[in-house]
């Protein structure tokens, strides 16, 4: 099990995509590194005890920061918090 952060939701000039989401796992900080983890489960803890379930479809950019896309969209309290890798 590999912890990591929620950085951003993936977006664009105009459009926010609230279902994927940017991670940053610590100890990844390169491309080679953060394309093992492609693949992997995401789990999220809300406040509320409910687990939010995502999966690791890509790498996002070249420091090892990693694209999650998960069930439903992610509120913005999500923003921050710690997710699980499994």
């Amino acid at each position: 099990m590999v912890d990591g952060k929620i950085t951003s939701y993936r977006r664009g000039k105009h459009t926010q995509y609230t279902n994927q989401m940017v991670l940053q796992v610590r100890g990844i900080d390169s491309l080679e590194k953060a394309q093992g983890l492609v693949g992997k489960g995401v789990i999220w803890t809300s406040p509320a005890k409910k687990n939010l379930v995502g999966r690791i479809t890509r790498t996002h950019g070249t420091n090892g920061a990693l694209l999650a896309r998960f069930q439903i969209g992610m509120p913005g309290q999500s923003l921050g918090q710690n997710v699980r890798i499994e």
